[in-house]
């Protein structure tokens, strides 16, 4: 056992402020320190439910030292709760390298559950959730961007991004483009005023994107479906012996033992049997 405070993962709200948790503002309430992506954002939100905590700033710019100093707080017994600017810290914001650092030390680490844009997209869009892939943001430069949306031409999984405002549109183009017309959905200003959900396809989105300048305003989830298996590339045989594995046993570990049998993909088989499934 150590006399080490515990280092918090506090998520906050990505717009609505009555989804932070009666546990959020008691962890905030009751730490030494808040380290903050941005503190001026964050002081917003502090002073709305009158929390005094002392905060200090972290972001990418200056995690490693940040890290060094918080972690030296924390063996001397003062507590740090980390919160970004909105939703669940490290999901595509600072703190990685802290938490890292704190596990390395033996430094007690607690996660509390909360708003994360990914996952209440992902939950409304009405696209498969039994398998997904968050990929945070997409590339920045044109050819490593491409590169990835190739990859997702047999991705068999629902693929989520993170996008910002300014390239919303550079980036559903870019989705037309190399996956064609793909079924996509993007929300946008969720939990907020204007929350908004646009589902079908690449086309549809930038008509909806096009329509009024104000549709391309706020933070976006953009959400790509799955390629479509095409099941007349598996033996009728293996369909036969997939089918009757599920009787007896989950699918995946069913899919696992076709494709081995059979030398097939085993994505493939797990998809088809979801098909199976449905039947």
């Amino acid at each position: 056992m150590t006399d080490f405070a515990t280092l918090f993962i506090v998520p906050t709200p990505i717009g609505n402020l009555d989804d932070i948790s009666a546990r959020a503002i008691e962890v905030l309430n009751s730490v030494d320190w808040i380290a903050a992506e941005d503190t001026r954002h964050s002081a917003r939100l502090l002073q709305h439910f009158s929390i005094p905590t002392r905060t200090l700033s972290l972001h990418d710019h200056n995690e490693d030292k940040r890290t060094a100093m918080l972690c030296h707080r924390l063996k001397d017994g003062e507590s740090v709760a980390l919160i970004s600017d909105a939703g669940t810290p490290l999901i595509s914001d600072p703190g990685f390298i802290l938490v890292r650092k704190c596990r390395e030390e033996g430094i007690p680490v607690i996660a509390l559950p909360g708003p994360c844009a990914a996952i209440t997209a992902l939950s409304a869009s009405g696209l498969p959730t039994d398998r997904f892939i968050f990929e945070g943001f997409l590339p920045v430069k044109a050819q490593a961007k491409d590169n990835l949306l190739s990859q997702l031409k047999g991705r068999t999984c629902t693929s989520v991004f993170y996008e910002a405002p300014r390239r919303i549109v550079s980036t559903v183009s870019d989705i037309a483009r190399v996956l064609g017309n793909r079924h996509i959905v993007i929300a946008k200003e969720i939990s907020k005023t204007f929350e908004t959900y646009v589902s079908g396809t690449a086309d549809d989105v930038m008509a909806y994107l096009h329509a009024d300048a104000a549709h391309q305003k706020g933070e976006f989830v953009v959400m790509i479906s799955p390629a479509q298996v095409d099941l007349t590339a598996i033996p009728p045989e293996a369909m036969a012996l997939l089918e009757r594995l599920c009787e007896h046993m989950p699918l995946k570990k069913a899919a696992a033992v076709v494709a081995e049998h059979y030398q097939l993909k085993k994505n493939a088989l797990y998809q088809a049997g979801l098909g199976i499934k449905k039947e």
